[in-house]
């Protein structure tokens, strides 16, 4: 995003704040592009036969983030933060429904193909990261962020900086340390539950 935009953004996030209902759709017709990019390179890392697609993604954020009540962003970071979250809950949902349905969850008998052992296994892989992620949130917030931004919504590190007003590097380290917490994380749930079954 251009100096020029991430200014305009703030200008609109301070008129959103202030009540402009236009200001909303302007919001979005500035950062639909980024969005729609970020919202690509994020189904680059899912499987091939998934079936949202990048759009669909970025227009369910929308009515996430406009949705029922009126939005309140302090600054970019928030709004970008945001963003990130709702495209992260979107893919976590659709991964919980389509196991759901597999397990029985609509409670409607029809038949279903097979979910292959390798898309089965994704869907739990997303899963186990949400809620890694979670616990995450809770121990250290700012890395927490540095994940939804680099991960979920597909910022690279002079990006996901910019977003949160912290240096590169500051990012780079921030990021190395969720990677390896999260996948201890991970790994420690994967032996519990192994040991269990």
């Amino acid at each position: 995003m251009s100096q020029r935009s991430s200014h305009d953004v703030t200008r609109i996030l301070e008129a959103i704040t202030a009540g402009d209902d236009r200001a909303g759709d302007e919001l979005f017709e500035l950062v639909y592009d980024e969005l729609r990019a970020i919202a690509g390179k994020l189904m680059q890392q899912e499987r091939a036969d998934h079936t949202l697609q990048p759009t669909a993604v970025v227009h369910e954020a929308y009515l996430r983030l406009f949705g029922k009540q009126a939005p309140r962003w302090e600054n970019r970071a928030h709004f970008f933060g945001t963003a990130a979250e709702a495209m992260r809950r979107i893919l976590v949902d659709h991964a919980r429904r389509k196991l759901s349905l597999k397990r029985g969850g609509d409670r409607q008998r029809v038949e279903l193909p097979e979910i292959p052992e390798r898309t089965r296994a994704q869907l739990e892989d997303l899963l186990a990261l949400d809620e890694a992620l979670d616990r995450l949130e809770r121990r250290d917030p700012k890395m927490a962020q540095v994940v939804k931004l680099r991960y979920f919504a597909g910022l690279g590190v002079k990006q996901t900086a910019g977003v949160l007003e912290i240096s590169p590097r500051s990012v780079n380290r921030l990021w190395t340390g969720a990677r390896a917490w999260l996948q201890r994380e991970i790994d420690r749930r994967e032996g519990d539950r192994a040991e269990t079954e």
